[in-house]
Formats: structure tokens, sequence, C-alpha cells
């Protein structure tokens, strides 16, 4: 399979620089991936379009301040981003995290942020280098609280590469709780708490896993041959309360409703027998493209992705790449926002 089958003509005007007022007021293009048939609705509707007994299965990681600008003692400027701490869930402790410099710090330098607060170098590491986070106070983390932006993706484009006041809080979840993804998972930043609330009074329920999204997300694929691309690996906690709601809506025949890509990889990286999951930790470099044998996700709600993407190979995956592609192309000609603070697709088998 080539990467130019993903490829797509996107006019920059469609990529949303900002998300709507309101969470929920996005639009929501509902295709059947059975027949091609294409619904144009709000997000708002949501409660409509499904049925009581499904289950919506949401990440609930929290995108932390990963992105830093300090000063070496020579006074030449460093960007770290941080990627993920090198023990799982101590993000006080020592990070992976890339690096830009004019000429690359010596391991054992520091890197100044201001106010006593600095990161170590410790060495290079296979995905970049490895820092350890410092503080004069007893909370190493508090280094990002202070200094730390939103790693916005890169179409997005703010004053200086930062993010505006209204980022910090639109770029996260409602139910954001567990800290350590530097990008959003961008399918439940249409959910709010009423629509949750909404959806639970018409027995749909949901339930949480984790899984924190790196950067690897906005990579470009290199690879001309799908098959030969390498996903980066991410941090993932599929807890025992999520394996038994699987459990459960599958003995009451409710659908498996995957709020988005990162939900959908976990799902399937824990997959057992029988549409089941089993709960555990890990990290998951699951790779799906066309061919892949869905055995837990019966839908998926979506963001509109780039173009050679492996979020777009999913997606064309669970619906079929010339199905997908041609509801792109309906959604561009209707005036859809892509990506990030974008509108949004489900994807379900009509009855």
């Amino acid at each position: 399979m080539r990467l130019a089958d993903f490829d797509f003509e996107l006019p920059p005007e469609r990529i949303a620089q900002h998300p709507t007022p309101r969470r929920d007021a996005s639009r929501l293009l509902v295709l059947d991936r059975a027949s091609g048939a294409l619904r144009h609705r709000r997000f708002s509707d949501l409660a409509e379009l499904l049925v009581p007994g499904d289950l919506l299965v949401l990440n609930d990681t929290r995108v932390i301040r990963a992105r830093l600008l300090g000063r070496k003692a020579s006074g030449g400027r460093v960007e770290l981003l941080l990627v993920e701490p090198v023990e799982p869930g101590n993000t006080g402790g020592a990070w992976r995290c890339l690096l830009k410099a004019s000429r690359p710090p010596a391991p054992g330098s520091s890197i100044d942020f201001g106010e006593g607060y600095s990161a170590r170098v410790l060495e290079r590491d296979p995905l970049g280098w490895r820092v350890q986070l410092e503080s004069p106070g007893e909370r190493p983390e508090q280094l990002l609280e202070r200094f730390g932006q939103v790693p916005l993706p890169p179409y997005i484009r703010r004053e200086l590469g930062g993010s505006d006041d209204a980022d910090g809080e639109r770029y996260q979840t409602v139910y954001a709780r567990n800290p350590g993804a530097v990008a959003a998972p961008t399918a439940g930043l249409h959910l709010t708490r009423e629509l949750l609330r909404r959806l639970a009074d018409a027995g749909i329920a949901h339930t949480f896993l984790t899984l924190h999204v790196g950067p690897g997300t906005f990579r470009p694929v290199t690879a001309q041959r799908v098959e030969d691309h390498r996903m980066h690996r991410e941090w993932y906690e599929l807890p025992g309360e999520a394996a038994r709601a699987v459990a459960a809506a599958r003995s009451r025949g409710g659908r498996v409703i995957a709020v988005g890509t990162t939900v959908v990889r976990t799902l399937e990286s824990c997959a057992v027998h029988g549409g089941r999951v089993s709960a555990g930790r890990d990290h998951c470099s699951l790779f799906i493209y066309p061919g892949f044998r869905f055995r837990v996700v019966d839908a998926l709600i979506t963001n509109f992705h780039l173009p050679r993407s492996t979020l777009l190979m999913l997606v064309s995956a669970f619906a079929g790449r010339e199905r997908v592609l041609a509801a792109y192309g309906q959604a561009i000609e209707a005036g859809y926002r892509f990506y990030s603070y974008g509108d949004a697709m489900l994807i379900e088998r009509g009855a």
C-alpha cells in the first residue's frame, strides 16, 4: 500500500485555528461505513444518534505544559518539548524530550528558565534527550506550571509560537485528569459535561482509559510503503473498570464506541477473545492501517485528519479508504473545519 493512496487536497482556510465558541456546537458528519451514506448534524445531537446500551470509551489524559523555553550558560536559547517521563507517572523526575538549540548542550550542563528553575541535561536518548527538572521548591513539576506552554500542533498558528488565553482550557477535554500528554485527544474536545449527562440519561454509558498522546502524532510518515512505517510508542492504562464496562456493553448487545483514534489503538492493543479486553498498562505502538481486523470497536467518533497521516490510515482501516476520502471531499465542499480544533465525524454501521 502506497503513502500517496492517503493524500488529498485541503484548502488552507479549512484548517481550524480556533475552537467553536461552544464545544458541542461543532458540526458532525455521520458516515455509514456499510453504505457510505452521509448525514450532516451537530455534535450536540449525539444523544439522538446513539442508542441505549451503547458505551462511549473516553481518553482521560491531560495535556501538560510541555513546551519550555530556556537558555544555556552561554546565553544561547534552547527549546524543550517534554515527551514522556522516564518513569511513567513521575512528572517531577527525569524526562525524555525533544530539544532545539543552535548547538546541542553538553551532558551535565543546565538549561536555565529563571527564578531558580532549570533542567539538567543527562544524556542523549534514542528518542532525543533526557533531562532532569530542577526546582527551588519541593515539586520539580512546578517548572511546567510556572514556565511551560501548551504545545499546540504546528498547523495552529499563534503569535511567536505560543498559545492564546483560551488554549489552556479548550485544548483539553472536560474530563482530563491524568497528566502526561503533549497533544490532546481531540475527538473528546467536543464533549461537554452537560452532553455527557444527557447521554447518561438516555442510557448511553461511558468509561475511561488513559493514553498519553505523544508528539509522534504530528510526525509525517516518510516510508513510501505504508507497511514499512513504525509507530512511536505511547504509555497507556486500561483500568479494570473499563474492561468490565466493555464486557457489560457486549453482554447487553450495546456498541463499543471509541471517542478518538487513541482509544481505538488502546482497546485493540488490549483485545483478547470475542471482543473482550484485558486490563493493564504498557506502551502502545500499534499501527492500524487498511487490512486490520477490528475486534473491539464498533463505532468511532473522530476529527478530520491530515493527509498521509497514520490517523487517516486508521480511519480508512475502519471505514474503507475510498469511502473515507469521498466523505472528506464532501466535508471540504460543505465547509467543515479540519484538524484539532475542527469538526467531527461519527462513523458507524447503519441499521
